[in-house]
This record gives C-alpha cells, sequence and structure tokens, in this order.
C-alpha cells in the first residue's frame, strides 16, 4: 500500500466520505503531490490547487485557492456567491480549514463575504478561537480586510421566490438533491496534508442553521500522520456521527483506507434505515 491512497465513496441522498489516507507505519512520501474533492465543482478547484502544489506550494494553500474557486462561481447554487439562500432570503456561509500541524479555524453564519473560506483561515492564523459564527463573524472579516457584497444572485433570488409561492409542505428544504458543498483535500511535496470545507447549505434551510461543514471533526478532519477525510451531503447527518473524525480514528487504529469510510458510510444509511448502496473508487 502507498503512502496515500484516495477512496471516494458516495451514497444516494446521503453524506459520503472522501479520504486522502496514510499509515501512520511508513515513511512520508515526499514529492507527491495530490489534491481531491468533492463533486464536479470540483475539477477546476483541483487546476488552481495543483498548480500550486507543482510550484512546491503548501496543502494549506492549495485547498485554500482551491475552493475559492467554487465560491466565486455564481453558478454553482450550493457554495458561496450565487449560493441559495434560507428561507428569509438570506445567502449564509459555513466554511473549516485545517493544516498538517492540527491548527484549525472555521465559520457559520457568515453573510455578505465571498470567501468563507480565507476568513476561516484568519480566524486560524490570527485569534486563539477555533469558530467564529453570524454578526461576529462578518464583524472579524471586515475588520481583516474582506468586503461586503451581495450574494443573492438573480438565479438564486427567483428559484427561491418560486418555492416562496409554491411550498406548504411544513419544513420542506427545497431543491437539495443536488446540494454539494466543496471539500478539498491536499498533500504537498513534502508530504503534508491540509483539508478545506465550505458551502452556502441547505437551500431554503431555517435561518440561523448551521451544517457539518464549519465543524472540526464532522465536515473535516485532519491528522498529518494518519489521513484526512472530508463530507459533503445531508450535513446533520455528518455531525452525529462526527464522520470525518471517525473515519481518521478507524485509520489510526489499523483500519486500511476503504473500511473506515465503508463502516462510516453504513452508520450514516443505518440511520436512515436502508441497504447499503455505495460506490468505491481508489485512485493511486
Amino acid at each position: 500500500m502507498k503512502r496515500r491512497n484516495f477512496i471516494k465513496v458516495g451514497a444516494a441522498g446521503l453524506a459520503s466520505p472522501i479520504l486522502l489516507a496514510g499509515n501512520k507505519n511508513m515513511k512520508v512520501n515526499k514529492n507527491n503531490p495530490i489534491v481531491i474533492s468533492t463533486w464536479s465543482h470540483g475539477m477546476p478547484a483541483n487546476e488552481v490547487s495543483m498548480k500550486i502544489l507543482k510550484k512546491n506550494g503548501s496543502a494549506l494553500d492549495a485547498v485554500e485557492a482551491g475552493v475559492q474557486v467554487t465560491e466565486a462561481d455564481a453558478e454553482n447554487q450550493s457554495v458561496g456567491l450565487g449560493g441559495r439562500p434560507d428561507r428569509e432570503g438570506n445567502v449564509t456561509l459555513d466554511a473549516c480549514i485545517m493544516d498538517s500541524d492540527g491548527n484549525a479555524g472555521a465559520v457559520a453564519f457568515l453573510q455578505n463575504i465571498k470567501h468563507p473560506i480565507s476568513v476561516a483561515r484568519k480566524v486560524m492564523e490570527k485569534t486563539d478561537h477555533v469558530m467564529l459564527a453570524g454578526k461576529g463573524a462578518l464583524k472579524f472579516a471586515l475588520e481583516n480586510g474582506f468586503k461586503k457584497e451581495n450574494l443573492l444572485t438573480e438565479k438564486s433570488k427567483k428559484g427561491w421566490l418560486e418555492w416562496k409561492k409554491n411550498n406548504n409542505i411544513k419544513d420542506s428544504w427545497g431543491p437539495n438533491d443536488d446540494h454539494d458543498p466543496i471539500t478539498s483535500l491536499a498533500q504537498d511535496n513534502e508530504g503534508n496534508l491540509s483539508g478545506a470545507c465550505t458551502t452556502s447549505g441547505l437551500a431554503y434551510k431555517l435561518h440561523g442553521r448551521v451544517g457539518d461543514s464549519p465543524i472540526i471533526g464532522a465536515g473535516m478532519y485532519v491528522d498529518n500522520e494518519v489521513g484526512v477525510a472530508g463530507a459533503t451531503g445531508v450535513g446533520e447527518l455528518v455531525i452525529k456521527t462526527c464522520g470525518s473524525f471517525l473515519i481518521v480514528e478507524l485509520m489510526r487504529h489499523g483500519y486500511s483506507a476503504w473500511k473506515p469510510a465503508r463502516k462510516q458510510l453504513i452508520v450514516l444509511l443505518n440511520k436512515k434505515a436502508v441497504k447499503p448502496n455505495y460506490k468505491l473508487d481508489i485512485l493511486h
């Protein structure tokens, strides 16, 4: 087994983990830059990340710059600019980032800032905290040079108005079958790992709802000696299982990379009482 293997697991309608896994008993595999991201909007993010890695940049810089691409894409309606709003018409963002030294930063329920991932990194590097939320996160962002802007595009506004007009089902969250946060995991030339996760959350959620994406150990977790795991899908399921942390810990205790992913997937599936149905891809 090589130092790092990639595993991508999918389950329809449920949270799906991605992993960049290692074996703590093996030497660090240097000069082997790798990046993996969730979903199709992760492909342009990966291109930007890989350019940084090939220039001997850090995994941390790579994942931040990569997910910024998706955050700035107005056509993507589940991350950053153009994200679908909550049921009151507000675009609220969650994000977290973690480096190879175990440092972490996050923002939750942040509004009017296009790149929450970069605010999360500022929290990590400039404060003694891990997470800032709501108005406090916005105040911190503005104090650190981020610009306030309207993130609700006409496309997302139109969809929200149509949902308001037609919705009559209690707690209906709208079109979330294609709700796809972006999680990016990278290994740099030094063999160090980092991860980033960012989202605008479930469409038409209750105002104030926070998902798994800004929660270290749920939406994403890094252990430089073992591996890094990230999640995408319905955040409530991932929060309840501490999904990313659990997968990394299982690998620490000797599971090969795909086994903890399958174990965690089964946990998530069991919460919905449906038969496991997953696809497993391994890239060396």
